[in-house]
Formats: structure tokens, C-alpha cells, sequence
């Protein structure tokens, strides 16, 4: 028999009952009941119940093992008893009388509890991270995530793609986010940088000839953690196709992502074909470019009701402003003055003055009310009547001020009945579009509006290429930098640069993005240019840009690819609110890995190697 098992804590069913067998494992639990003692022993695979009784040899040990100590134990695996069958085990319908037990590894006392999931100080949970990892459901994640990277290679595999490796040491790119440098032992003064994401390595492969690539690749980025987001570093299923349109990309991934989510969704629905939503729609009737399209709220513009009304507060705005709009949030089942006053708190808190409101309620005439009709009738009859001859009331301040025929038009054009409310912003939509975003979010989740059981995908298209900074006063990129510009080097050289559209477009699921990608810019003249546009000139482009460049000249294929966020998709598929949860080591909200106590200090001879000086913070006063 082997030294350490002949099987795993998850292998045993009825049909071995009688036989010998040797397992090892970690004491997950032990349990006292008059005597015989019941140790429920786990491995990766699973936990299997022991039974110790005092007649055992190994009864002497076992009275000795604690939480989280390793043993090895040999014994006959027998039947249990109907009345303690477990049916939330594979092995529940056995138990192993140990005949001899040994320690392999005894354990301190825990700084944190393995048994069950009870919330506990991230710090300690991240310090003693290997002890949080045989939590179940943690385990249960990370083993998941290695599924689900599994099932993407052999899609793109099915697909077409090959898998090619892009170097980590590179040069800096502009991304979009701060680079993780690298100094140069030698090359006096000079750094690498950690590959923000592959991007001009995986044109360079299509320059190269290759045609399908894709990579499970590593991507470092120095910005600051939040719950969607680690520090540091993250994983993406990257990919690029050569001589493809922006509907080739489609038509090949969105089969590899559905299928994916289909793999894993354990039965909730996912999209059948996914919807194509340009981004000015999207950032108007979801106030996002990454809706939750689960949520089944969509705004609309409702200016002309508004525009010469008594409610001054709005027509003043339309009035004083010809970019200003008031933009309608339509709440089903809303219709209660709680509720509208708790959204009005909520946008308060949100640093905005308030969120106004109408809510809706079907009254009688009210001569029938006055008439004592209803006193008369049961309450099918009055239920009957509202249906036959009720009509709608609008209360609120705002359905005050508009009166009624404004306030009929507006629930006319959205739909609205009887215990429906709707909120409004108003203002320039560029200003308020966010928050008006985050309203109909809030206002979905409170009335629970959302299916949360399904996975709603849509691919997010025509993006800006450029739009403008505020701070610096300058036209910017909107998004990828080596996107082909819808209309290419005319639309360019045109005078309304922000009307510009970019072969551009994110996947999206559930209100994160999961997926971002593009036709890429494959023509030099047209890099050059709109580059140009954002302040580099043409020796700049060359100097920073070179090797893409320099392959530009001789023979670039039309070519264009996406990137898929793995980290954002395991989690959306295990349903975690956090990355942490779906990542093995990850770093603090601090970026910092409390396990291995990163960062740390160099020491002066690794500084003097890489010739390196540290410059001491000056002190604040």
C-alpha cells in the first residue's frame, strides 16, 4: 500500500464497504460523543468521515489530534447506520474505522478558523493566506478559476488560435496606467517595464505572419486597487486575428465567451446573441458603458415636458443652457413616498441636491368618490371600477408645479401605472450622465428589479476615439491608442476631431466589463496622425513607438483583436463580490502582500549593483 493513501478523502462509496484502505489528510473537525470520537478528515478532493472508538490501537493518538493537524489513517471502511447518513457528502454513506493512525504534521493554534466561513480581518485572512486557502469556499474558487482557464484555451484552440508567449520585460507603453518599472543592472540609468497588457507585441506577431494568436497572459499595472480590480498584477485572455473587420471578431468570440459562461453557469440562463449597443446609447439609456442589463430600467429624455412649465428649477436649466436636458429614471413599483424620499437622501449623500421625483396612483372621478359608490361594492367590484374609470394622479413636488396634463405625458411616454414612480436630472447630460447611471442602479437593486439568476452579455461599440481634457485643455485618446479611427485618415484630418468613432468595443456582463478590444491602426501615416492629434509629433511616435512603426512599413495586415478579463469573469461566474476571493496571493488594499512582505527594502549592496540612490520623502510639516 502506499505510503500516504491508497485513496482520496472524496473516492469512497458503499460499494467499498469491507475493504482496507489508507488515507491522509488535514483533521477538518473532531467531534466527542461519550467516547468514540468522529474526526472528519479533508483533503483537496474532499472529507471523509473516521471513527475512533477506545478499542481502537489508534484511539490513544486520536484523543490527541487537533484542527488542521496532517494524520494518516488506516482502517475498514463500513456502512453507516440510515439514520446518519450524510447526503451532502459523496462519502456520506461511509465512515472508516481507523485501525492505526499517525501524525504527520501537528498544527499551532489557528489565527484564523478553517471549519465554516465566518467573516475575518482581511489582514490576518492575507498574512496567514495558505490557511485561507482550505476554506471551502475559497478552494472551491481557485479550483474553478483553473477550470475555467482550461476551457478557455481549448475554445480558442477549437477556434483556430495558437498560444504564443509575449515577453514580460519590456518597454513603457502608453496604456493608460502608471508602469511597474524594472532598473537595469546593465544599462546604467535606463528601466524595463512590466507589460501593462501585450498590445504591440501580439501586432507585431500578425506582422509576423502568424494569424490566430492568443495568450492566458500576465499584465501589470501600478494603480490603485478597488473591489473589481487587484493591485499590481491580473490575467486576461488575450488574442489577435489578422486580416478581420470588427463583425469577424464577433462572430468568432462571442460563440468562445457564451460557451464559456454556459460551461459554468450551473443553469442560469446566458444571452443567446449578444446585443450590439453603440456607446452613446448605452451611456444614454443606461448612464454607463457598461450596463446591467439585468436591470430593466432605461431612461429617457424628457425635456419637452418640462421646457416652459411651472417647475422653474428645470425649465430655467433648458432655458439658460441649449446642451441642458432632464433625463427620466422610471421606477417600477416605486410609487411610495418612502421609497422616493430614500432615493432623494441617497442622492444627497452622493453630493447632489437632491433627486427630484413623481410617483402614481389611480384614483375615481371624484364625483364617484364623493357619490359613496364604493361603500357599496365588494372588493372585486372596486377593483373592476379603478380598472373601468380610474385615472392617474401624480404626486410630488414636480407633479405639482407641471400639473396635470404635463405630468400624463410623461407617464404616457414611459409607461408607467398605477405604484410606478420616476426621478429625474437635469443639466448637461455630460455632467449628470454619471450619476444618473448610479441612480438607476440604485433604484433597480432597492425595488429588486434585478434578475440577479442569469448572465447578460452585449458588446459596447463605437466608442470616441478622442475626447477632451478638461484639466490639461487638449483633445486625449478616448480609449486604445492603436484603434483605427472610423473613417481612417480623412475622418482625421477633418475639423471635428470629438466626432470621431473608433473600431472600438468592450464586452460586457452584469455592469462590468469583461472583455476590451478593437480593429487595430495597421497604416503608418495614420498613426502618425493621430498622434499628432494629441500632442507627439511624428520623431516622438518613432522614438516611443519604433517597433510597431518600423513594422508598419513593410506589410502590416488589417488586423484587430480583444482582451478578456479572466479575474472579472471567474468572479462573475462564482458569484464573488471581490477579486481576492477568485485569486490565490493577492496583495492588500494597500498593494501590499502581507504574506511575503511585499514591497521590501533593497539593500545597499542590491542598490549599488543596479546604481541607484534612494532620494529620502521630505518631511510635511
Amino acid at each position: 500500500m502506499h505510503r500516504y493513501r491508497s485513496h482520496s478523502c472524496a473516492e469512497l462509496r458503499k460499494s467499498d464497504v469491507g475493504a482496507t484502505v489508507r488515507l491522509s489528510g488535514w483533521v477538518h473537525r473532531v467531534r466527542d460523543h461519550g467516547g468514540l470520537l468522529f474526526i472528519d478528515l479533508r483533503d483537496h478532493y474532499g472529507l471523509t468521515q473516521i471513527v475512533a472508538d477506545p478499542d481502537s490501537p489508534s484511539f490513544k493518538t486520536a484523543e490527541t489530534v487537533r484542527g488542521e493537524w496532517v494524520i494518516r489513517v488506516d482502517g475498514e471502511v463500513k456502512a453507516r447506520t440510515a439514520e446518519t447518513i450524510n447526503p451532502n457528502l459523496p462519502t456520506g454513506e461511509v465512515e472508516i474505522f481507523a485501525r492505526d493512525m499517525e501524525v504527520l504534521s501537528a498544527a499551532k493554534e489557528l489565527p484564523l478558523p478553517v471549519f465554516g466561513e465566518p467573516d475575518y480581518p482581511e489582514d490576518i485572512r492575507l498574512k496567514y493566506r495558505f490557511l485561507d486557502l482550505r476554506r471551502e469556499t475559497l478552494h472551491k474558487n481557485i479550483v474553478q478559476r483553473t477550470r475555467v482557464i482550461a476551457e478557455m484555451r481549448r475554445a480558442m484552440g477549437e477556434a483556430g488560435f495558437t498560444e504564443y508567449s509575449t515577453p514580460i520585460l519590456t518597454a513603457s507603453s502608453p496604456e493608460g496606467a502608471r508602469d511597474f518599472l524594472v532598473p537595469s543592472r546593465l544599462h546604467e540609468g535606463k528601466f524595463y517595464a512590466l507589460p501593462q497588457a501585450p498590445q504591440i507585441y501580439k501586432q507585431l506577431i500578425m506582422v509576423s505572419g502568424f494569424d490566430r494568436y492568443f495568450q492566458i497572459a500576465p499584465c501589470f499595472r501600478d494603480e490603485d486597487p478597488r473591489a473589481d480590480r487587484l493591485p499590481g498584477e491580473f490575467y486576461q485572455l488575450d488574442l489577435e486575428m489578422s486580416f478581420v473587420e470588427q463583425e469577424d471578431v464577433f462572430q468568432t468570440m462571442e460563440p468562445v465567451m457564451r460557451g464559456i459562461f454556459e460551461a459554468f453557469a450551473e443553469g442560469k440562463p446566458v444571452t443567446g446573441v449578444f446585443p450590439r449597443i453603440p456607446y452613446d446609447e448605452a451611456m444614454r439609456k443606461y448612464g454607463s458603458d457598461k450596463p446591467d442589463l439585468r436591470n430593466p430600467i432605461v431612461m429617457e429624455d424628457v425635456s419637452e415636458h418640462f421646457r416652459g412649465s411651472g417647475f422653474k428649477v428645470f425649465a430655467n436649466i433648458l432655458a439658460g443652457d441649449p446642451k441642458a436636458e432632464v433625463w427620466a429614471i422610471p421606477a417600477r413599483t416605486g410609487g411610495s413616498r418612502a421609497f422616493c424620499d430614500r432615493m432623494n437622501s441617497w442622492a444627497q449623500g452622493e453630493g447632489q441636491p437632491g433627486l427630484g421625483y413623481i410617483f402614481w396612483r389611480k384614483v375615481l372621478h371624484t364625483s364617484e368618490a364623493q357619490a359613496g359608490v364604493l361603500s357599496e361594492m365588494d372588493s372585486e367590484a372596486v377593483e373592476r371600477r379603478f380598472e373601468e374609470s380610474g385615472v392617474f394622479e401624480g404626486a410630488g413636488p414636480i407633479a405639482k408645479n407641471i400639473g396635470e396634463e404635463r405630468t400624463e405625458a410623461i407617464r404616457r411616454q414611459l409607461g408607467l401605472e398605477d405604484g410606478d414612480a420616476c426621478f429625474f436630472v437635469a443639466g448637461d447630460p455630460k455632467k449628470f450622465v454619471a450619476f444618473a447611471g448610479a441612480a438607476r442602479t440604485r433604484a433597480g437593486e432597492e425595488l429588486d428589479l434585478v434578475d440577479r439568476d442569469r448572465f447578460e452579455l452585449a458588446w459596447i461599440v463605437d466608442f470616441p476615439f478622442f475626447e477632451w481634457n478638461e484639466d490639461e485643455k487638449k483633445i486625449d485618446f478616448g480609449h486604445n491608442p492603436f484603434t483605427m479611427p472610423q473613417g481612417g485618415l480623412e475622418a482625421l484630418e477633418g475639423d471635428d476631431k470629438l466626432s470621431i468613432k473608433a473600431f472600438q468595443y468592450d464586452l460586457v456582463c452584469n455592469g462590468y466589463e469583461i472583455a476590451s478590444g478593437g480593429i487595430r491602426n495597421h497604416l503608418p501615416d495614420v498613426m502618425v496622425k493621430a498622434f499628432e492629434t494629441v500632442g507627439f509629433d511624428r520623431a516622438t511616435v518613432e522614438e516611443r513607438f519604433g517597433g510597431l512603426y518600423r513594422a508598419f512599413q513593410y506589410g502590416a495586415p488589417p488586423h484587430g483583436g480583444m482582451a478578456a478579463g479572466i479575474d472579472r469573469i471567474v468572479m462573475l461566474l462564482v458569484g464573488a463580490k471581490n477579486l481576492r476571493e477568485i485569486t490565490m496571493f493577492p496583495m492588500n488594499q494597500q498593494a501590499q502582500d502581507l504574506l511575503m512582505g511585499a514591497p521590501s527594502e533593497a539593500t545597499p549592496a542590491q542598490l549599488r549593483e543596479l546604481n541607484l540612490r534612494l532620494a529620502p520623502t521630505a518631511k510635511k510639516d
